[in-house]
């Protein structure tokens, strides 16, 4: 069977599609280090030329005699021209929503990047097509031995000749740009997303793998790949369900592991959803039901760490993989635990030891060194009761529920107690330490808040007049669906309801829920224009969660010497 695509595939026709033919001169080969001395570029559509853009530039120094006898641009032509300040935005206007093309591209787009950079403008991330590569890709040795402008100019009798001068070299790659698109048009190339992917070299196994494409549907959803003995290879998720998986077998996925997964794959079978939400949320159940070889996103949605008080007389702080009611986290490692560990002990007193101490302490036995630094107050032998000892216990879990801050007030005097006697090096491990408690405590508070919820209803605008809508039920989530443009909402969300999957909420401060998929859920949820539609109880963080202190956070996120003196 061909591998061309019919008509309902191609993305965008390439005589529809707006390319920006550009050429630049410039005082050296450098990006970096020297400068442009002229823009010339041809806007052109359906093999039309639609508009032309060219100027001198005041490179701001002298242009070296060799890059004069080159260009024939001088140093009294340029004496009264436009400085780059001036002709780069009007270039970047020009070309605005257009794909870029130029001969040997990398040289051209590098130095308008960099351009971009020195002067504080945005790169607007353009297609780019190369003249040279495309050529290369399409023209055999024999036909074009060199595959210089001036030679690819001459093969396909441009109008045009190239003379080292920006527009007139611009004029001539257009000429040449539409020769190539001759060539590849006769191949099935016809949208400009084929091109792309025709660029590149493609083994012929490549291609013939692309008819596991031919059935996936133009929707949002998630795609499997299976493996000879229908085992799942690999799972992942689009918006255009059909687009995304033809990518795969095309040059534009470069990635080794996954050309490997695609040879050894043999069926492709897809998951229609009703909006990114469901194909993200189905993404993670499928992950951790499969555990996909080839894929690098989490496989085990319980593999967080979570930091628990044990139950005995004077309790520590453990770590543990299976939270249960006042565990704080969830943490993605054992590192990060064991940060929020060290701030909770600093910060409440619990003591940092593991031994297990009966509530009568062990009499006659002797404290160990924290002890004697005044880091423990050495209940292991009896020189604190469990009554004395239990301020410290009730400090974390209402820190953990957040009902009391005066934790991390604690810390963060201790900090100013270490900048003000100069101990810079324990300030910083200890506001490193209090960053990962902050983090984790309103992250863990926000999602508890969700889990709590038994069931919410909430709705975002798609972007043809439509709603989306998602049933959440103690954090995970129930139904999703849409109505689209025209469509009543209320009776879809009523159905929504009546037909969401039934969640019974287990013990543990996300009822049970895994931490990947509520954290999903709550991105969704805090997106610009998401609704409420209903909700069974109100959905709120505790009055003093700590959601109070993201502004330190953000210091010491990103202006760390304004907590600290520096070093």
């Amino acid at each position: 069977m061909s591998g061309q695509l019919v008509f309902d595939e191609l993305g965008t026709p390439l005589r529809e599609t707006t390319f920006v033919v550009f050429d630049l001169e410039t005082t050296g080969g450098s990006a970096e280090a020297d400068a442009i001395t002229e823009f010339g570029a041809v806007k052109v559509r359906g093999g039309e030329v639609i508009g032309e853009f060219a100027t001198l530039v005041d490179p701001g120094r002298g242009i070296p005699p060799e890059i004069v006898t080159l260009t024939g641009i001088t140093n009294a032509m340029v004496h009264a021209a436009p400085r780059l300040e001036a002709v780069l935005p009007a270039f970047l206007e020009f070309a605005a929503g257009s794909v870029l093309v130029a001969h040997n591209a990398g040289f051209d787009v590098g130095f308008v990047k960099a351009a971009c950079r020195r002067l504080g403008y945005a790169w607007p991330k353009s297609t780019v097509v190369c003249t040279v590569r495309l050529g290369r890709r399409v023209l055999s040795r024999e036909e074009a031995p060199s595959c210089r402008l001036s030679a690819l100019a001459a093969l396909f009798r441009a109008t045009t000749t190239p003379i080292h001068r920006a527009l007139a070299d611009a004029r001539a790659t257009v000429d040449v740009l539409h020769g190539l698109l001759e060539r590849v048009g006769s191949l099935g190339v016809q949208s400009l997303e084929e091109l792309l992917d025709y660029i590149p070299e493609v083994t012929a196994a490549q291609r013939r793998k692309r008819t596991l494409a031919e059935d996936v549907p133009n929707e949002p959803g998630v795609y499997l790949f299976r493996g000879p003995s229908d085992e799942v290879l690999y799972v992942g998720t689009a918006s255009d369900l059909r687009r995304r998986v033809r990518q795969y077998f095309t040059a534009g996925e470069t990635r080794r592991r996954l050309r490997e997964m695609v040879a050894l794959a043999d069926r492709v079978d897809t998951i229609t959803c009703a909006h990114p939400l469901e194909a993200e949320v189905r993404e993670l159940r499928l992950l951790a039901a499969h555990k996909p070889a080839y894929n690098r996103k989490s496989k085990n949605p319980r593999g967080g760490w979570w930091v628990v008080l044990t139950e005995e007389p004077f309790p520590r702080l453990s770590l543990v993989r299976r939270a249960r009611e006042g565990a704080l986290g969830p943490f993605r490692s054992r590192g990060h635990a064991e940060e929020a560990v060290f701030a909770l002990q600093e910060g409440t007193g619990v003591r940092p030891c593991a031994l297990r101490i009966p509530s009568s302490g062990v009499p006659g036995g002797s404290a160990c060194a924290l002890a004697e630094l005044g880091r423990c107050a050495a209940p292991c032998v009896g020189g604190q009761s469990v009554e004395e000892y239990e301020p410290a216990v009730v400090a974390v879990g209402e820190l953990v529920a957040g009902r009391n801050l005066d934790v991390l007030a604690r810390l963060a005097r201790g900090l100013a107690e270490h900048a003000a006697a100069e101990r810079f090096e324990q300030a910083g491990v200890d506001r490193d330490r209090m960053r990962t408690l902050i983090r984790a405590l309103d992250k863990g508070q926000r999602l508890a808040a969700l889990a709590t919820v038994a069931e919410l209803v909430a709705a975002r605008p798609d972007s043809l007049g439509g709603w989306e809508f998602a049933v959440v039920r103690h954090g995970r989530l129930a139904s999703a669906g849409v109505a689209r443009r025209g469509v009543a909402p209320m009776p879809v969300v009523e159905a929504l309801v009546a037909s969401a999957e039934t969640v019974i909420p287990e013990d543990g401060p996300l009822r049970g829920a895994p931490a990947e998929e509520v954290s999903v859920v709550l991105r969704w949820l805090d997106k610009p224009g998401t609704r409420m539609v209903r909700c069974s109880t109100p959905w709120s963080e505790p009055a003093h969660a700590a959601a109070r202190w993201r502004p330190w956070l953000e210091r010491a996120d990103h202006a760390r010497t304004s907590l600290l003196p520096r070093d």
